[in-house]
């Protein structure tokens, strides 16, 4: 593998004009974990024929059986493609074995502890290198829950992020039946039946996820669960972050619902938080859901430019201050 990076083997497998924007994929190889056969694939956005006048960094990291199309269309619609045009230097992120990141030979075994302790690091020190900046960073749904982990665990702080927000991300709905120890120890044994969770048969998404996730997540679920690994408490770890935080919950999201949006963001007890509920109450045109409320017409039009105002100035218009006033500092 060839390398553009002075940190570990990187490769530039693509670089295209896609009409306005020039659209660079790399691909790296951290050699920094257990398995040496990780990959990951990492599109860089911006506008085309500036490529030698980028503005600030922006990392987005998609959700579950998802990958980078969830920001960035083959048209160029998507939060991704807008946030490139508004100026961004906009680097997507996909996690192992999705989208252009290959399966490793550990697949079966991912989970977040290892996201966070080893790739995120990865991404987060090859973008600095290439841009000399922190970045600012957003997560969609597990994707937020994975910047949360890094950002409870230690592993990104202020001198690689500027801020973070987290659209529809939680860790606090509560599914009884696996508080009782027999249904958890019947899932975990069914689980072990499958190499991977298909986000097509499971009508998802379009990719696969690794039983290692689900495994993970029963364990923060379970009677004596929690937010974290073997080694760190992320939950408890989440009141020491300082850089400023906005969360985002839909109305009619029932997958992750708002107030455990927001409840994550209060654990956030000494960083500026700002919360922005979506749904006809605060002003939109609708209730969105958790897809919606960065894929669709009328995200685009209302959720979008708001993003952008958040990342140019940490905080959100006047006209959403209210929402925003009851949490955090």
């Amino acid at each position: 593998m060839q390398s553009s990076s002075e940190l570990f083997p990187v490769a530039l497998i693509s670089a295209e004009l896609r009409g306005d924007l020039s659209e660079d994929v790399y691909l790296l190889k951290p050699n920094n974990s257990p398995d040496c056969t990780v990959e990951l694939a990492l599109t860089r956005l911006g506008l085309a024929g500036a490529e030698g006048e980028r503005g600030v960094p922006v990392v987005l990291l998609h959700g579950s059986f998802s990958n980078r199309r969830f920001w960035y269309s083959p048209k160029g619609i998507g939060l991704g493609a807008y946030l490139a045009r508004a100026g961004f230097d906009v680097w997507i992120a996909e996690m192992r074995g999705h989208g252009l990141s290959p399966r490793n030979e550990s697949y079966r075994s991912n989970n977040v502890a290892q996201y966070v302790r080893y790739d995120l690091p990865a991404v987060t020190d090859f973008i600095f290198e290439q841009s000399g900046q922190a970045a600012h960073w957003i997560g969609h749904s597990l994707g937020g829950v994975i910047l949360a982990a890094a950002l409870g665990g230690g592993f990104l702080d202020e001198s690689r992020a500027r801020s973070a927000a987290l659209f529809g991300s939680q860790i606090s709905r509560i599914y009884w039946p696996l508080k009782l120890p027999p249904v958890e120890w019947g899932a975990r044994l069914l689980l072990r039946a499958f190499p991977y969770l298909s986000g097509r048969r499971l009508k998802r998404g379009p990719e696969d996820e690794p039983i290692g996730l689900a495994q993970e997540t029963l364990r923060w679920l379970g009677l004596f669960g929690r937010f974290g690994d073997r080694e760190q408490d992320w939950w408890t770890g989440l009141t020491q972050v300082r850089l400023p935080i906005l969360a985002v919950g839909a109305v009619a999201d029932h997958q992750d619902p708002a107030w455990a949006c927001r409840k994550l963001l209060e654990q956030c007890s000494a960083a500026p938080t700002q919360f922005l509920l979506l749904g006809k109450s605060n002003g939109f045109s609708s209730d969105f859901g958790h897809i919606e409320m960065l894929v669709s017409k009328e995200a685009q039009r209302e959720v979008w430019p708001l993003t952008e105002y958040w990342l140019q100035h940490l905080q959100l218009p006047a006209g959403f201050s209210e929402e925003a006033a009851s949490v955090g500092g």
